[in-house]
């Protein structure tokens, strides 16, 4: 049953009937129930456009992505926060928009248009750089936000929520600093991305910590991959002095520390040992009882659910002080890591 339908079946107007479904103040709360009753009954559901239009909002939030982040769109982590996010907006009546924006296009014409247009009620910014334009951007132009991370540059309000990466890559690099390990490389992400700063500059104050010297030909950075981890493992395995120990960024690059060390016959967690961060992946499982990896870890889904909740109730209330979430990674050992041998 559509609302033409419903409204001739109850004797009312469209316009009655859509204000009552949509808690109008002027409909009183006889008409309200009655409304509520035929439509339970007749198995009537609203569309997010009759909504939208009912209530003045698009009931939409958009995601844009640059393909300039050539691994993103088949990243998991963005999978899994996005099934997170997701799950919220349709307890709540929204509709997702994911913008494609290619390498040439400009980001803020696309944030502007998606304003102008009323396209979303707001936006989740995925992928923070540490000096973020899109903040003052948004800000500026009024589009209610929340970014996945933060932007160390930006010293003006906005929300965001982020896991403690610098406190996570201390305690990775401590764990294997206790074991024994002296030379442990880092594997990271690229360094313009605040998340992979962040996590250097935890690496490199458990070093500090223990009076270790920070080598620079030890830390690499580069777009988050498999074959960055596989080629880049190849590479300090074939040191006269190579490490003992690697921490690297994410689940998809230890898998590539994992393959160049058993291809060279090594065995990990006895001649490498390996701590990486793994995001509790429903797509990329960490083994089953006991983990293959030791990781820190920290769910992205669950980051996606609540970026969502922050994001629909700034929307709700625009004058609210902005919200900053900061999650702890837990530490979980596994078979990768091991004594430093001798």
């Amino acid at each position: 049953m559509n609302l033409k339908e419903l409204s001739e079946t109850l004797g009312l107007s469209q316009t009655t009937v859509s204000r009552a479904l949509n808690g109008y103040p002027e409909v009183s709360e006889a008409t309200r129930t009655r409304v509520e009753m035929a439509a339970r009954k007749f198995n009537y559901s609203p569309s997010s456009r009759a909504k939208g239009l009912a209530t003045g909002k698009a009931l939409a939030i958009g995601h844009v992505i640059p393909t300039r982040s050539k691994h993103e769109m088949v990243n998991p982590v963005f999978g899994d926060f996005i099934a997170g996010a997701g799950e919220i907006y349709a307890q709540n009546g929204y509709e997702m928009i994911l913008s494609i924006v290619n390498a040439d296009a400009s980001e803020e014409t696309v944030y502007r248009g998606l304003q102008s247009r009323r396209a979303v009620d707001g936006v989740v910014v995925h992928g923070p750089r540490m000096a973020d334009d899109r903040i003052p951007l948004l800000n500026e132009i009024g589009l209610p936000f929340v970014v996945h991370g933060r932007a160390s540059e930006i010293s003006e309000p906005y929300e965001w929520l982020d896991v403690n990466n610098k406190h996570a890559f201390e305690r990775a690099t401590q764990f294997l600093i206790d074991l024994g390990h002296r030379r442990i490389a880092l594997i990271n992400g690229l360094e313009v991305m605040d998340f992979a700063r962040r996590r250097r500059l935890g690496y490199e104050a458990a070093l500090n910590s223990e009076d270790l010297d920070i080598d620079e030909s030890l830390i690499f950075s580069e777009e988050m991959t498999e074959e960055y981890g596989y080629e880049t493992t190849r590479t300090i395995l074939d040191r006269s002095d190579a490490p003992t120990a690697v921490v690297a960024s994410s689940m998809i690059i230890a898998l590539g520390v994992r393959r160049a060390i058993e291809e060279r016959g090594l065995v990990m967690g006895k001649d490498l040992s390996i701590v990486t961060h793994d995001d509790m992946l429903s797509y990329l499982q960490n083994g089953g009882d006991v983990p293959i990896f030791t990781a820190t870890r920290s769910s992205v889904r669950e980051a996606g659910r609540k970026a969502a909740e922050m994001l629909l109730q700034k929307i709700s209330n625009p004058t609210t002080p902005p919200q900053n979430i900061l999650f702890e990674a837990e530490l979980t050992v596994g078979r990768s890591t091991g004594p430093a041998p001798n």
